[in-house]
């Protein structure tokens, strides 16, 4: 069997923006024999992009590593803004193991690429998540605290020093965050309401940080686009806080609030069974078995 990792790197770029540095970062993307660009998204608001990218470790790894050495020529930090958090570039790039890939081998594809980053372009980098050196390095959040604006200061403090790299952040191309994570779903609710602080307030409510649900990161934005307040969330691991109940809370909590949901959207891939989750939800299925009675998992097993 064919060894399969994905990766999801994360660009402070969108297409609103600037359509050329987009689609010089897709072209890129598709430059690597053996990595398929799978999904590339991108929000004028979060001023972001986010690629999905599925194929062999060693073509996945050098596919990254073009990427970051792109978005270092396309992007200047120090012009960048947009409402989602960011420190660098390219923000961050997480392995996840897919198939017959192992997350220990996912850990040693972060090291060596954040080796690789600074050796060759001068970015420096943190080691999160799985690959974590140290405790409070595990949590994104964390690493970016500061973003890019505050990152010089932080660097300096005595358990801030970069995993690869020197005390001092890339002049335009800031700091990344790179990693082994198991898969997660970014997943925004949107309000109908022009008050982010409604959105800020639900946030804080339903993410585990401050003790909400855990395995559930959220923040809350405004769309300007659009006029309407967002609740965005990473739900690191679905299987832990489903997608509907952490839907239904925020339902619950918005009309307490006077407003309502109006809709929401996946950023990137999800798993199909975070999906089947809703479906067993809402429609109360009884004793459901996705893996025989979901058509596509039944005729896999059989092809096994």
């Amino acid at each position: 069997m064919a060894k399969l990792v994905e990766c999801i790197p994360n660009f402070s770029l969108s297409r609103e923006r600037d359509e050329a540095g987009y689609n010089a970062l897709v072209e890129t993307a598709k430059s690597v024999p053996g990595c398929v660009l799978f999904d590339a998204q991108t929000d004028g608001n979060h001023n972001r992009s986010v690629f999905t990218l599925l194929g062999s470790p060693e073509a996945v790894e050098e596919a990254a590593f073009r990427l970051t050495k792109r978005a270092a020529e396309l992007i200047d930090m120090n012009k960048h803004t947009g409402e989602h958090s960011r420190m660098g570039a390219t923000d961050v790039i997480p392995f996840v193991p897919t198939m017959d890939v192992s997350v220990e081998e996912c850990v040693e594809m972060s090291k060596r690429l954040g080796k690789r980053i600074w050796e060759e372009l001068q970015i420096p980098s943190f080691l999160y998540e799985d690959s974590a050196t140290r405790p409070e390095r595990r949590n994104l959040a964390n690493c970016r605290k500061g973003q890019f604006e505050g990152m010089p200061a932080k660097l300096l403090e005595p358990d801030w020093a970069p995993d690869f790299g020197e005390r001092k952040i890339h002049p335009t191309a800031g700091i990344t965050a790179i990693g082994a994570r198991p898969p997660l779903v970014a997943f925004n609710v949107n309000l109908a309401t022009s008050d982010v602080q409604v959105a800020k307030n639900i946030a804080k409510v339903i993410r585990a940080s401050s003790g909400g649900f855990a395995a559930c990161k959220a923040m809350g934005f405004m769309l300007e686009d659009r006029g309407i307040a967002q609740v965005s969330m990473n739900m690191v691991n679905y299987e832990v806080t489903s997608l509907p109940v952490v839907y239904e809370m925020i339902r619950s909590l918005a009309e307490r609030y006077g407003t309502h949901i109006i809709g929401s959207e996946l950023v990137g891939l999800a798993p199909a069974k975070a999906l089947l989750d809703c479906a067993e939800f809402y429609l109360k299925l009884e004793n459901f078995d996705y893996k025989n009675q979901v058509m596509e998992y039944h005729i896999i097993d059989m092809m096994e």
